[in-house]
């Protein structure tokens, strides 16, 4: 069904209101200079889980968890996704999805079968190509794909991981507004770990990686509901 690099078997952070397992899906088609999963981008894995070991976990959890989470990698990657989401809800798990949407139509294929998503907004469309290695159109799919989720009614929070070096303070602002004007409720910045990213030059950020309390407080006054976020 789909290739796994990782389950996680209870979360109570990645899927708001509910304990959750996370599955890592494996795969991911772009390579983010400052990715905390870098051994989840290449498409296969040494030491997979089998889709058929997760169903059994979960089988075993009904009744205990709540909910399921497919993060990644990049879930929408992969095609077994639609149908790894149907057994899913079967079992009587609601379903989320972490993404940052480099398939749009993927992505509106399975949105009927998401009760949350979590969607990874790296910059404004320009900038995608310098920060993904995705190519010319990079940033056109996800802001695509992020107007699909918004447009379906699906819960959603949208974050933006805040590396100092590649997002300064005064973009981050001017793509929150963007947000905001596009109408985004839920906004969560997301702190970079430096210390392992997958590019070794952005581990060492030439400033703080922490929000200010300026930032945080403007940001604040745009959505509904903000948050600021370690990443861990």
């Amino acid at each position: 069904m789909l290739e796994i690099g990782g389950l996680t078997p209870l979360t109570t952070i990645d899927f708001p209101g509910r304990l959750a397992a996370v599955v890592f899906c494996q795969g991911c088609p772009w390579r983010c200079g400052y990715c905390q999963n870098a051994h989840l981008i290449p498409p296969s894995a040494e030491k997979a889980v089998p889709w058929v070991d997760v169903l059994a976990f979960l089988e075993r959890r009904r009744g205990l968890l709540e909910g399921v989470v497919f993060s990644g990698g990049e879930p929408t990657l992969q095609a077994g996704l639609p149908e790894a989401l149907r057994q899913v809800r079967d079992l009587g798990f609601a379903t989320g999805l972490h993404t940052a949407g480099p398939y749009p139509e993927r992505l509106a294929a399975v949105l009927p079968l998401l009760d949350w998503v979590g969607f990874d907004v790296k910059a404004k469309a320009q900038a995608y190509p310098t920060l993904t290695a995705g190519g010319p159109a990079s940033g056109e799919r996800a802001w695509e794909s992020l107007r699909r989720v918004l447009a379906s009614g699906v819960a959603c929070e949208v974050r933006t991981t805040v590396h100092p070096d590649l997002l300064p303070e005064a973009e981050l602002l001017s793509l929150a507004s963007t947000l905001a004007e596009a109408g985004v409720t839920d906004y969560a910045l997301q702190e970079c770990v430096t210390g392992r990213c997958l590019d070794p030059a952005l581990c060492r950020p030439s400033r703080s990686a922490r929000v200010s309390a300026t930032l945080a407080a403007a940001l604040a006054g745009l959505f509904p509901r903000f948050t600021v976020r370690r990443e861990s």
